[in-house]
């Protein structure tokens, strides 16, 4: 394996670091290194293929089976580095103290018998699927252990999980602190580097203590006393003389921002992330804290942390900043937040400090903002976790913006550098420009709770427009049990007769109304075209918060006066980011075609003869639809028995594109992979943000299940056709809706799942569902799965919803069930089925997806699922028939049988109301 991003990030005349390393044939090596860098985490190691697969893990490893740690996997390194202990100096990637906190052998789980080759291979396979099990048998960690991907991140991070075994317990190992090699724990290390074992040279220099986060960096910089005799630089000094003294002052309410209407880039600002937490404004007098709401209203009790930090932090001032709660990843939590400041949940908190007001005895509100925040860096203690200094990057707004919501922030703060601060005051030198997926509603009522849950069903939402309170959607999305119940007392004396809205909504059940008075964060994936909120997502209470201020929202458009280039570039932003240790923000753009709004004319439909490759190309690089793709692989055989080459499967969807992508285009997709063709192994990939080209587009969805928001692939064209299939898909499986209407389905599907049924009884089952659809005029199309069974579809038009789809095929499956009990089933688990045909009407739910007519499946044959005409449905198909060297010859012949599908759509309330005629 490749230890060219290793190599790249090093210097090794000024790093003791390994270079290389011959492995120990007999057994695989694990280490876990204790690396006290820019802040203290764990790096979790395995070998294989002769290098370490390296994973940093910033709470450390966990041995109780109910607690999962965050692991980012990071770029490989040489199998030497598992005896590694010293320093890495500063000014080098990485800098800081490392130990071997634990080391020793590691198995594939279930191993027994296997080889070490064996066992890497296994490992291998795991590791590319996401999901790694294996044993350690360290001298601290032992027993088993998962590496499992997380969903809805990026590709390097994971979850590092104890299974419940022998060696399970609740007590913190990491209390365990010294390195298992030397016996030191971090600070002798820190101290005497040279004396370790594994420092196989001295540092190129001394590594200095850790300079305070925001000091200033200048080696030589020119010192003197400042009036309370504290050694400051010359430069801080200047930019203090023109603050005027003043008394210790007392709580005004802090400076408040308007709402910008966009994202601008002007060199005479600067921008911010914009904190998802409680403002909170902080006076710090000779060792005493206060710390203030921007209601004025006290936290030192409350965050008792920040203010055991803020003690710690031996100046005299006050200081502006946000107080926020930290996910595992970086990002803020603010329900966590809510949920500590109610009932003390625990949670990790963090002050990000972004103003000085006042600082030894000088008012410093009067300063420009770019002077007041130099000082205040200056100032900063040493970053000990929770009390951290807000940077921010320079002119380049729309870049830092489009970063800040690609990366799920809730917006970013323009300030104009030369500013002052006025208290109680909303300015527009300072803006906010939020990003539009979140959003503050005011809760304006409530629903009846169905089905088995109680209090509440879901909030009705509202907001302010030219001082309107206006209707912007529902959601029922978000809350847990405690929730409910503790909203619902929140709710009860609110209640009121009188809707608070002038125009009455339309809403899905009964509401009881309330006073406009609570405010909630609500998450969401796009407005309509009724300006009503699509998937909504409550987020918690903004107690902080008063409804009625939102009357006086003012959006301002940006400053142009001093706008300079608005040119887009790359934004610098990994200084704000590394700073206040928020995650990585990086630029990725989605380009969207206009392929989504236009069909593919069916009666022009022609399967294009020409395959795309020669038998011995392995890569090429196309243009298609204008964009150029690099083929790789092409030789390589995906179905080995058949002698059928992933160059063959490319060269397939490009002759059927003109019949397959009516049924794909503005459909956002599953990717099921087979990287090493039908025999290898495969995995699902439904989230694609970050790891797929930017020119493709991308549809967000809320998973109800992960609990996180996933960027599904879109199909837009034939480029992105075989984009797809390079990436391994060898079937193509769309939503059943498109994105221009996500919540109603094109058609209604009727899948048709054999067990160890015959064929024959599968037809059986389908000619029954087509009686029945013929009796009620409904038109109905058949095709083969490419497996074992058979799909029909019904076409809906995109003209009801989701839930309406699923009853008409759930009506039609119990009709058919009850007309042929003795081999089929509409038991969905498997085992209850006892062997019969299997009558699936769930497919017709949000995000479900089944293989696209003229896919091609990864199954022995390399067959295709294929329309047919209901007249060659009898005893005698087979399956087998219709692969991939036989459709192109079918489709001259027959065209498309499938076209109706797309057509107008059937009236489902008159198909019920005849089909209950029948019962």
């Amino acid at each position: 394996m490749s230890l060219k991003k290793y190599k790249a990030k090093r210097s090794f005349k000024d790093t003791p670091e390994p270079t290389g390393g011959k492995v120990v044939k007999d057994e695989l090596r694990f280490v876990i290194q204790k690396h006290d860098a820019s802040h203290l985490h764990y790096d979790f190691r395995l070998e294989m293929e002769g290098v370490l697969k390296s994973w940093a893990v910033p709470k450390g490893p966990s041995t109780d089976p109910e607690v999962k740690r965050l692991a980012m996997m990071v770029e490989d390194h040489p199998y030497d580095y598992r005896t590694f202990e010293g320093i890495i100096p500063e000014g080098n990637y990485g800098a800081g103290t490392v130990i071997v906190w634990d080391e020793g052998t590691y198995t594939a789980l279930d191993s027994k018998g296997k080889d070490k080759k064996t066992q890497e291979k296994e490992l291998l396979h795991q590791l590319h699927s996401g999901n790694l099990k294996f044993a350690l048998k360290g001298k601290k960690l032992k027993g088993e252990f998962a590496l499992v991907r997380t969903k809805g991140y990026t590709d390097n991070s994971w979850l590092l999980i104890k299974h419940d075994d022998k060696y399970a317990v609740t007590t913190d190992i990491t209390l365990k602190d010294k390195s298992v090699i030397s016996k030191h724990t971090l600070k002798p290390v820190e101290a005497h580097p040279e004396n370790i074992y594994g420092q196989t040279k001295k540092p190129a220099k001394k590594a200095a203590s850790k300079a305070a986060p925001g000091s200033v960096k200048k080696a030589a910089a020119e010192k003197q006393k400042d009036e309370a005799g504290e050694e400051v630089d010359v430069a801080i000094v200047t930019l203090l003389k023109p603050a005027k003294k003043v008394p210790f002052p007392k709580m005004e309410k802090p400076m408040l921002a308007m709402r910008a209407d966009k994202p601008f880039d002007n060199k005479d600002w600067i921008y911010e992330i914009k904190w998802d937490g409680y403002r909170a404004v902080s006076f710090l007098k000779g060792g005493k804290v206060d710390i203030r709401s921007r209601n004025d209203q006290p936290f030192a009790e409350k965050f008792s942390s920040i203010t055991a930090a803020l003690q710690n932090w031996k100046v005299d001032a006050v200081v502006d900043g946000e107080i926020i709660a930290l996910k595992d990843d970086g990002n803020a939590d603010f329900q966590a937040l809510q949920n500590f400041a109610r009932k003390g949940k625990a949670t990790t908190l963090a002050y990000f400090v972004f103003d000085l007001l006042w600082y030894n005895g000088k008012d410093m509100r009067h300063l420009p903002l770019k002077d007041r925040k130099q000082v205040l860096k200056s100032i900063m203690p040493e970053d000990d976790g929770a009390i951290r200094y807000s940077d921010h990057i320079e002119s380049k707004g729309i870049e830092f913006f489009n970063a800040a919501k690609k990366q799920g922030l809730e917006g970013i703060m323009a300030k104009d550098a030369n500013s002052e601060y006025v208290t109680g005051s909303r300015t527009d030198s300072w803006l906010k420009i939020k990003n539009d997926q979140v959003l503050e509603a005011i809760i304006c009522g409530f629903t009846k709770p169905r089905n088995s849950r109680a209090h509440f069903g879901a909030v009705i939402l509202g907001k302010y427009v030219n001082k309107k309170l206006t209707y912007i959607g529902h959601s029922g999305s978000g809350f847990n049990d405690k929730e409910l119940k503790e909203l619902s007392a929140k709710f009860k004396p609110l209640i009121t007769d009188k809707c608070p809205f002038k125009e009455l909504p339309l809403t899905n059940m009964p509401v009881t109304w309330m006073k406009p008075e609570l405010i909630c964060d609500v998450q969401f994936t796009e407005w309509t075209g009724d300006k009503v909120l699509r998937h909504p997502i409550f987020k918690g209470l903004r107690e902080d918060k008063s409804a009625k201020n939102e009357k006086d929202e003012k959006i301002v458009h940006v400053p142009a006066k001093k706008a300079g280039n608005a040119k887009v570039v790359e934004a610098k932003a990994s200084v704000a980011v590394k700073d206040s240790k928020n995650v990585a923000i990086k630029k990725t753009t989605t380009r969207k075609t206009d392929a989504i709004e236009k069909q593919v004319p069916l009666k022009k439909a022609k399967a294009t003869a020409k395959a795309l490759f020669s038998a011995d190309e392995k890569e090429s690089t196309i243009i298609v639809e204008n964009q150029e793709i690099k083929f790789t692989n092409l030789t390589k055989l995906y179905w080995p028995k058949e002698k059928v080459t992933k160059g063959d499967m490319l060269s397939y969807y490009h002759q059927v594109a003109a019949y397959i992508l009516p049924y794909l285009l503005g459909r956002p997709q599953s990717l099921n992979r087979f990287p090493e063709g039908i025999m290898g192994f495969s995995f699902y990939q439904k989230d694609v943000e970050g790891k797929v080209a930017d020119w493709l587009t991308t549809h967000p969805y809320f998973s109800d299940s992960g609990g996180v928001y996933k960027k599904y692939l879109v199909c837009t064209g034939e480029a992105s056709l075989l984009y797809t299939a390079n990436l391994g898909c060898i079937e193509m499986n769309p939503w059943h809706s498109r994105i221009q209407s996500p919540d109603n389905p094109d058609w209604c599907v009727i899948d048709l799942d054999p067990d160890k049924n015959s064929f024959d009884q599968v037809i059986e089952v389908a000619l029954v569902v087509k009686e029945l659809l013929d009796s009620v005029k409904v038109p109905s199309f058949c095709k083969t799965s490419g497996s074992t069974g058979l799909h029909i579809y019904i076409p809906l038009g995109a003209k009801y919803s989701y839930d309406q789809s699923k009853l008409l095929a759930e009506l039609i499956v119990n009709i058919v069930h009850n007309e042929l009990p003795d081999f089929t089933s509409i038991e969905r688990t498997v085992s209850k089925r006892k062997g019969k045909i299997y009558l699936d009407f769930l497919q017709n739910r949000t995000i479900q997806t089944i293989a696209a007519p003229y896919s091609l499946r990864p199954k022995p044959g390399a067959t295709v699922s294929t329309p047919l005409d209901w007249s060659e449905v009898k005893k005698g198909l087979k399956m087998a028939d219709f692969n991939i060297k036989t459709i192109l010859s079918r489709l001259k012949v027959e065209g498309d049988l499938f076209k109706g599908v797309l057509g107008k759509g059937i009236n489902v309330d008159a198909t019920i109301k005849r089909i209950n005629t029948l019962l």
